[in-house]
């Protein structure tokens, strides 16, 4: 496992550190499986609510974090102030020496944020980098307008929240490719962007609006790519989940 992230807000020069596998199984034992499989070909694994449901995230972290590197821990925290600066608070205490990255929702407010800035520092001497969820790579410019209200532009949109997390004092925000380049111009480079929505060119788009391929991503500016099912589902008859990593990793540094 490729473990050095380096400094917090530059991105690796090993291009395997900057592929963030999902581990998007309903189980522990499927999602170890899939972790061991790779884990020399990605710098770490991005867990969410699907696995933390069903076993708990201790265990989860435990588990993942036995592999030797920091966890992504996509928990997309969202609620009152007070709540979710608890919630910070918990993971890093409990955690911090396990959990790399941390997400919460930037449409919770800019309290809430600094909210969880403040819990994270004060908690423990090396918290989890803070990042803000802007606008979902499902959604799209009509769904934004139509269903949630916004009327301004899905990048307007974008840009405003991760202006709203800089100010709040998060280390960066979550994503699509398409607004990275928007995003490193109005937050400066050293405001970390991670991206989902990556699909390599042989691989289906599946339930994700706007995507790119990795090399596009990281072209256009992205630090680090989530990469899920393109890994993780790889056909044994092609070489299985590390094969397709090395290929994205491959890519990657022919690329740039």
């Amino acid at each position: 496992m490729t473990s050095d992230y380096g400094a917090p807000n530059v991105p690796p020069t090993d291009m395997r550190q900057r592929v963030l596998l999902a581990l998007d199984a309903p189980t522990l034992p499927e999602a170890l499986s899939i972790a061991m499989e790779v884990r020399d070909q990605v710098g770490g694994f991005k867990v969410g609510l699907e696995l933390c449901t069903a076993v708990g995230a201790p265990a989860v972290v435990e588990a993942i974090g036995a592999l030797g590197s920091g966890l992504f821990l996509d928990l997309k925290l969202k609620d009152i102030p007070n709540t979710v600066a608890g919630a910070v608070r918990v993971i890093a205490q409990q955690f911090g020496d396990n959990v790399r990255m941390l997400t919460l929702h930037c449409d919770g407010g800019s309290t809430m944020l600094r909210a969880a800035v403040d819990a994270a520092r004060t908690a423990a001497s090396r918290s989890p980098l803070l990042l803000g969820v802007t606008v979902l790579t499902s959604i799209n410019a009509d769904m934004l307008a139509a269903e949630l209200g916004v009327v301004d532009s899905l990048e307007s949109q974008v840009i405003r929240l991760a202006r709203m997390a800089q100010a709040a004092g998060l280390d960066g925000v979550v994503a699509s490719p398409y607004e990275v380049a928007a995003i490193k111009r109005a937050c400066g480079r050293d405001f970390l962007v991670v991206t989902p929505g990556i699909r390599p060119s042989w691989a289906t788009a599946g339930d994700q609006q706007r995507v790119m391929t990795p090399a596009e991503a990281v072209r256009a500016g992205a630090d680090y790519l989530v990469i899920g099912r393109p890994i993780a589902a790889a056909s044994p008859v092609d070489g299985g989940s590390a094969v397709a990593a090395r290929r994205i990793v491959d890519e990657l540094a022919a690329a740039l």
